[in-house]
């Protein structure tokens, strides 16, 4: 990595004030730096103690605790950050008295202690808004979008990171925007959005190749890493796990603390490679306690996995025993807590995520004990968990931007407050200049708005719409057929041997097919008829007006249609493809939606079994196309 030139080049004795221009140049280059940084914060500490300079002392304290924050423990950072806190206090220095309460804050929050950083950043928001600039402000909003985050309260925490990179972008962040992309991928991957959280992630490690930050470049990582394993790429995986297994540790690498070798350690043994499973997951062992819910998990998980891979499934699912208080579910929120948001959180709950991970192996363990009672009882966790997510991530898109609003009409206030304590006619000119950033504003809100409502319902490989907006449309078509007693069939469709072409010619072929067939249902179909999405290679239509033998013959003629293309794929010559599918309608299945998608699946797994490429309808009765 590119390092900025050394802060002792071409020193000399430094004057009174010396300690302070450090102080701050080491604040500067947090993120940009992070070893001159520390060096910077140290000579600034050095001087300020033999020059009796406060101010210098206070914002050296400040960088150093910030650096301590994220290669060292948050109770040697605390330390620092409290002896900061009471510098700036005392020189009457409110922004700086603030920097340093978020700190601590930070430290509370990474001891496990959530819900009183939170306690701790709030009174703070709305006066550090008006005091701070650019990346302090920025740090201070992803503090609280971290608790929130924390919390599962990902609406929150997606507005308080998208208003803090708006503050700390590029040209006057200081680094801090990599920070926030990185935060950004985390929130996705908690919320299932693993494409968008490589999008955050890949922008994060192309602003870290400007900065000399390694501990920063590791999370961007390990989120990688995460994201790969949890959709099946583990193998692709591997060369950011052994990237980060050569990063050193301490303050000149990846610091001491939250190094994850317990998450990579899962990428490794996902991807079969059990050697460096075993030696990843005895570094993590190594490590001693781990302080937050999610590492304890994982690092269950990884030893679950190894125990798996020795042909021990027993041990390892006492391995997940283990951590079972860490993986229950909340109590379940009254309805007025729910519509307020305001549901209870439990600081020692592990996340959405983890706890999703933790439900897969779990399952995955009785399987191989044949145990298919247990193992069914952990998909269904599985499924609950997941349900769950995808209502957070539902909640997030569009209550993220409306929180987002209200942090910019809170600034647009304290301008407004600002302008009439000037003169006149400045008064005048600010309020116009306030009124333009106010329609930009707006119309940046607007943006925002209508890309996650469209992000909220449509996928982006196959243009068609997601399972989240199926879970929307049915009830509504549904009801509409009963009220005009007229059938709705509903169709799932399942692509034949897909997981073969993506072993065999990579992804790419297997994105190229999805996005084809997106293509034929979207050619296809009549304007009244809805096609979905439904995870992976699988696909669901909605025919309203439409009984099932008449959606069958449609979806023969689909078929037939999809066998007779030929792809051509960088060389490579694909034809003769095939689906499964399985059609019912409202009049063969009870008038519920998860009913129809129970019936359909049910005669989609007729078909399967028949010999696929082929459709059943009615009684599970196998149809060649």
């Amino acid at each position: 990595m590119r390092r900025m030139p050394s802060p002792s080049a071409g020193r000399v004795a430094q004057p009174a004030s010396g300690a302070l221009r450090l102080g701050r140049q080491a604040w500067r280059a947090l993120h940009l730096d992070s070893a001159r940084s520390l060096a910077l914060a140290e000579r600034a500490l050095a001087l300020a103690r033999a020059r009796g300079d406060a101010e210098g002392e206070a914002w050296a304290r400040l960088a150093r605790g910030f650096h301590r924050l994220y290669f060292a423990s948050p109770d040697e950072a605390a330390a620092d950050l409290r002896a900061a806190q009471r510098g700036f206090a005392a020189l009457g220095q409110r922004a700086g008295e603030i920097l340093a309460a978020t700190g601590i804050a930070r430290a509370d929050w990474r001891s496990g202690r959530v819900q009183q950083a939170l306690e701790r950043l709030l009174p703070l928001r709305d006066e550090g808004l008006a005091l701070l600039r650019h990346e302090q402000r920025g740090v201070l909003l992803n503090a609280i979008a971290g608790c929130h985050s924390a919390q599962g309260r990902s609406d929150l925490a997606f507005a308080y990171m998208y208003e803090a990179l708006r503050d700390a972008g590029p040209r006057r962040g200081h680094g801090f925007d990599a920070v926030l992309h990185c935060n950004l991928s985390h929130e996705l991957l908690q919320l299932g959005d693993h494409d968008e959280a490589l999008v955050q992630v890949e922008r994060g490690l192309a602003r870290c190749a400007g900065l000399a930050n390694a501990k920063l470049l590791s999370v961007l990582l390990i989120n990688r890493v995460i994201s790969l394993t949890e959709t099946g790429r583990a193998r692709e995986a591997l060369a950011s796990v052994q990237e980060l297994a050569a990063l050193p540790l301490g303050g000149a690498g990846r610091g001491t603390r939250a190094l994850h070798f317990e998450t990579l350690a899962i990428a490794a043994l996902r991807a079969g490679e059990t050697a460096l499973g075993e030696q990843l997951l005895a570094q993590a062992r190594d490590r001693g306690h781990l302080a937050l819910p999610d590492e304890r998990v994982e690092l269950a998980v990884a030893e679950a996995l190894c125990a798996a891979a020795r042909g021990e499934p027993r041990r390892g699912l006492a391995a997940l025993d283990a951590v079972a208080a860490l993986v229950a579910a909340h109590d379940a929120p009254t309805a007025g807590d729910a519509a307020a948001g305001d549901a209870a959180v439990d600081d020692d709950l592990a996340s959405l995520r983890v706890r999703c991970l933790h439900a897969q192996v779990a399952s995955e363990l009785h399987e191989a004990l044949d145990d298919s009672d247990a193992a069914l009882a952990a998909v269904r966790r599985w499924q609950r968990l997941q349900a769950e997510r995808a209502r957070h991530a539902s909640r997030a898109r569009y209550q993220a931007a409306a929180l987002q609003t209200e942090l910019l009409n809170l600034q647009h206030a304290l301008e407004e407050q600002q302008a009439r304590r000037r003169a006149t006619e400045r008064a005048r000119a600010a309020l116009a200049a306030a009124n333009e950033a106010l329609s930009r504003k707006v119309a940046e809100v607007e943006a925002l708005q209508a890309a996650l409502r469209e992000q909220a319902t449509h996928d982006a490989l196959t243009g068609l719409a997601n399972r989240r907006h199926l879970n929307d449309m049915l009830p509504r078509l549904l009801a509409m057929a009963l009220r005009d007693r007229q059938p709705l069939a509903v169709v799932l469709i399942d692509l034949d041997r897909f997981k073969a072409i993506n072993d065999q010619h990579g992804h790419g072929a297997g994105d190229h097919l999805l996005a084809a067939f997106g293509r034929l249902l979207r050619e296809h179909l009549r304007g009244s008829d809805l096609a979905f999405r439904y995870g992976g290679e699988e696909f669901c239509l909605l025919l309203p007006h439409t009984p099932a033998a008449d959606a069958a013959h449609k979806v023969e003629r689909l078929l037939q249609r999809w066998h007779d293309q030929v792809f051509a794929l960088d060389g490579l010559t694909l034809r003769a493809q095939s689906f499964s599918a399985g059609v019912t309608d409202t009049l063969q299945a009870a008038a519920s939606p998860d009913a129809l998608l129970s019936s359909a699946d049910a005669r989609l797994l007729a078909a399967k079994r028949g010999g696929r490429h082929r459709v059943v309808a009615g009684a599970p009765a196998a149809r060649r196309a």
